[in-house]
C-alpha cells in the first residue's frame, strides 16, 4: 500500500515515523501541503516527495492517503481521495460538522474504498484489556459511566495555530478537540446515545470556543453517563473513564487501568490487566496475555501504528477498519449534540 500524507503540521510526523514502522508493504511515497515550503521540509526529513494534492489525486500509483490537515478541512481533503478510488485514513476528529461527516460517509459508499479515523486510545493496552473485561460479563449490566479530560493548554498553545481554537476548523474546543478521544472510547463501551444535555463556557483562554465542557448523556440501553472536558483545567490531569456495573465497576485512567473491583472479591488497583481480566473471569492467566502489561501507559506513536497497521489489514482484508468513519461520526455527533445543547438551553435528542 503506497500512502500520500495530505498536511504537514503537527501530527504529520507521528503518521510519518508509524507508517515507516509498519511492514514493508505500506511506503509513504508523498506528501503535500497547501504551504509548499512545509511541504519539502517535510518530505526532506522523512525521505519522500512533496507533491501538489492535484498530482496525489491524479496518480493511479497512490493507493491511500493520511489526512493530517486541520481538521475543518478532512472532508475537503478525504472526499476528492474517495472518489479518485483512494482508501482514506483522517485525524480525528472526523471533520467538524455532521454534514462534512456524512460527505466522507458518502464518498466511502459510492467509491467502495477504505475509510478510517484515527482514535488511537482504541489501541492502547489498557483500552483493549478494558474491553476485555466487558465482554467477560464480570461488571455485570452497565447502568453509569463517568469520562473526564481535565486538560490544560496555555495560551501560546491556541496561538501557535490560526486555525486552532475556531469554530471554522478546529470545530470547538476541549470537547472537539481534545476530549474526543475519550468520547469515542465512551461510546465503544456504552453504545450509541440517545440524548444529551451540556453546557460550555469559556473561562481562560482568548479564544472563539470552549474552554470547558460538561454533559449529560443517556444511552440507548438505559446507561446514564456524566462528561467533563476542559483545557483550563490547571496543571492538567489524565484522561478518565469510569464504568459502573451492577456486579463491579473499572476504571480507565490516562491510558492505564488503574482499578477494577468486583462484588464480594478485593479491588484490583493498578495491577496488569491480565490479571484483572483473570480476576474478573476467574479463568487462568496465560503466557500470551501477560506479556501486555495494562497498568502502563502505552508509548507516544505506538497506538498510531497499531492503528494504521489495522487499516492496512482491512485494506488488504476487503473488511471494516476497526475505528470506521460510521464510529467517526458518531463522536462528532455526540459533541455536536453539546455545543447544540448549549446553545438552545435544552436537551438534545439525538
Amino acid at each position: 500500500m503506497r500512502v500520500a500524507l495530505v498536511g504537514c503540521g503537527t501530527i504529520a510526523p507521528t503518521h510519518a515515523r508509524a507508517l515507516a514502522a509498519l511492514p514493508d508493504d505500506v511506503e509513504l511515497v508523498a506528501c503535500s501541503d497547501v504551504v509548499p515550503e512545509r511541504a519539502d521540509a517535510f518530505a526532506a526529513a522523512f525521505g519522500t516527495t512533496a507533491r501538489p494534492y492535484a498530482d496525489v489525486l491524479a496518480d493511479p500509483d497512490v493507493d491511500a492517503v493520511s489526512v493530517c490537515t486541520p481538521s475543518g478541512r478532512h472532508a475537503e481533503v478525504g472526499v476528492p481521495a474517495l472518489l479518485a478510488g483512494k482508501h482514506v485514513v483522517v485525524e480525528k476528529p472526523m471533520d467538524v460538522t455532521e454534514e462534512a461527516c456524512d460527505a466522507l460517509l458518502a464518498a466511502q459508499r459510492s467509491s467502495g474504498a477504505r475509510l478510517a479515523v484515527v482514535s488511537q486510545h482504541r489501541f492502547d493496552d489498557g483500552t483493549r484489556r478494558l474491553r476485555e473485561v466487558l465482554d467477560s460479563g464480570a461488571l455485570g449490566r452497565l447502568v453509569a459511566a463517568d469520562c473526564r479530560v481535565p486538560w490544560f493548554r496555555t495560551q501560546e498553545y491556541y496561538d501557535a495555530e490560526d486555525w486552532r481554537g475556531t469554530w471554522a476548523l478546529d470545530g470547538g474546543g476541549a470537547l472537539m478537540n481534545q476530549g474526543i478521544h475519550t468520547v469515542d472510547l465512551l461510546l465503544a463501551a456504552c453504545g450509541p446515545a440517545v440524548s444529551v444535555e451540556g453546557r460550555i463556557a469559556t473561562v481562560a483562554h482568548a479564544i472563539e470556543v470552549e474552554d470547558l465542557a460538561t454533559a449529560s448523556v443517556v444511552f440507548a440501553d438505559g446507561t446514564l453517563a456524566t462528561l467533563m472536558a476542559s483545557t483550563a483545567t490547571a496543571p492538567g490531569l489524565p484522561a478518565r473513564l469510569a464504568l459502573h456495573g451492577t456486579e463491579g465497576s473499572v476504571v480507565l485512567e490516562g491510558d492505564r487501568i488503574t482499578l477494577l473491583a468486583l462484588r464480594g472479591q478485593d479491588a484490583v488497583h493498578g495491577l496488569p490487566t491480565a490479571d484483572a481480566v483473570q480476576v474478573a473471569t476467574g479463568g487462568t492467566r496465560s503466557a500470551e496475555r501477560a506479556v501486555t502489561d495494562g497498568s502502563v501507559a502505552t508509548a507516544w506513536g505506538e497506538a498510531h501504528r497499531r492503528q494504521l497497521l489495522d487499516f492496512a489489514r482491512s485494506v488488504r482484508e476487503g473488511r471494516a477498519p476497526v475505528v470506521d468513519g460510521e464510529a467517526g461520526r458518531a463522536a462528532v455527533g455526540l459533541v455536536r449534540a453539546v455545543y447544540r445543547s448549549a446553545r438552545e438551553g435544552t436537551r438534545i435528542t439525538l
